[in-house]
């Protein structure tokens, strides 16, 4: 059914079939789920709309559609295998509250050039392979796991934003043939900041300052592997270490300061009155709340990620 302004409204019913020359689609409102192979190999779609209650993309949803370039899917949480597998044009994609990235989900974007994923927590084996265009990709602080071959030959990334958490790059060839990583960002800089400069001694803030800084200094100059499937390069492993190495240093450095600050306290109990000491000692002796600990832990239990191949392709027609 085409509205007014020329867009095509989806009602996913049964052998429903999007007419020929249809370049613009709005899913209606009475769906949650954009179902499996909906608009597969579709060659016209160029614009799709969601409405915030479309919760679903399923497998190959809109798989082999050459000419969609704009994904508008503001209440989307999980896209599922495929979904937008070869879709060499699309470029844009608004997607706030998405959760889990399938399989192969934008494998083969090749237009893809940059895209913010802030409610992202997993993000599946090869789910950005050979996406060539894309520059930057920025996650926020609830992404939990990247699992293998995530962005092999994405040969054109450059930046990552991620969250600082034990266990988060889960296999070691997750940047196979990123030639042109260079930079990690951390998610939680601003803590990070006030939680150093808050630290007692000044060669421990210098030590976690060169720590944080040092990935960047190292990752242009570390092989990325090439595109033999075998040569995972050491990228991953780059950023696997540096990860566990900054978590390690910030806990240490505080746990030393609450112990120099406890000992300091101690001292100024027995030589102040009790009012002083709750008033003007006691605020100081915790550093900014962020439980670096807690991220190791999780990162423990959660373990290793498995493996994959990531092979998928089309389906056949």
């Amino acid at each position: 059914m085409m509205a007014a302004d020329e867009w095509y409204i989806y009602y996913g019913r049964d052998g429903e079939v999007i007419p020929p020359g249809v370049t613009r689609v709005r899913i209606h409102e009475s769906l949650t789920v954009i179902r499996a192979e909906a608009f597969y190999g579709n060659r016209n779609i160029e614009e799709v709309a969601c409405h915030d209650r479309v919760k679903t993309v399923e497998e190959y949803s809109f798989a082999g559609c050459p000419s969609l370039r704009k994904v508008i899917m503001p209440g989307v949480e999980v896209i599922e295998q495929c979904a937008f597998n070869s879709c060499e044009a699309l470029a844009h994609i608004e997607c706030g509250k998405l959760e889990i990235i399938g399989v192969g989900a934008f494998e083969t974007c090749q237009s893809l050039k940059s895209i913010n994923l802030p409610s992202v927590k997993i993000v599946e084996r090869s789910a950005f392979t050979v996406c060539k265009a894309l520059t930057n990709i920025k996650f926020g602080k609830e992404l939990e796991i990247i699992r293998y071959r995530a962005f092999w030959l994405c040969t054109s990334l450059e930046r990552i934003a991620i969250p600082l958490k034990d266990g988060i790059i889960a296999d070691d060839g997750i940047f196979m043939g990123c030639r042109k990583l260079k930079h990690v960002e951390l998610v939680e800089k601003a803590v990070l900041r006030d939680t150093i400069a808050a630290l007692l001694l000044e060669e421990w803030r210098n030590d976690m300052n060169e720590e944080i800084n040092a990935i960047n200094q190292s990752l242009p100059t570390t092989p990325a592997g090439s595109d033999d499937f075998y040569d995972v390069g050491e990228k991953t492993e780059a950023v696997q270490l540096w990860i566990k190495s900054v978590l390690h240093k910030i806990v240490r450095y505080k746990a030393q300061h609450h112990s120099l600050l406890n000992e300091a306290a101690t001292t100024l109990q027995r030589a102040l009155p009790n009012d002083i000491v709750n008033k003007n000692v006691l605020p100081f002796l915790e550093l900014p709340s962020y439980t670096f600990e807690e991220r190791i832990r999780r990162g423990r239990r959660r373990g290793i990620g498995r493996r994959g191949g990531g092979n998928e392709r089309l389906r056949p027609s």
